[in-house]
């Protein structure tokens, strides 16, 4: 069996990419390994999603994420969402009755 253990969104709007996120209910801590930059990570299930400044790396671009989510954290109704993050990326959102 293989699992997905990290996804890595390079933004150059980090703070505003992280509050939509959250928005939908992901926990983040902020983390720094060494030297490296501030960026934030959230847990999903054994997926680690890492949101990190673009810096000198170019943001990442077109990418579709699929998200399950409970109902109520969200402010969405059941059923499927599709929205778009403030770096233009569709999220595929279904919540859960």
């Amino acid at each position: 069996m293989i699992d997905l253990d990290l996804i890595v969104i390079y933004t150059e709007r980090l703070e505003e990419v992280r509050a939509f996120y959250a928005g939908l209910g992901l926990e983040f801590t902020e983390e720094r390994h060494g030297r490296g930059p501030a960026h934030h990570a959230a847990v999903l299930g054994p997926t680690v999603l890492e949101l990190y400044p673009a810096g000198e790396r170019p943001p990442t671009g077109r990418l579709r994420l699929g998200l399950t989510l409970p109902a109520g954290p969200a402010s969405l109704p059941p059923g499927p969402h599709t929205l778009t993050d403030p770096d233009g990326r569709t999220v595929a959102v279904t919540v859960t009755a």
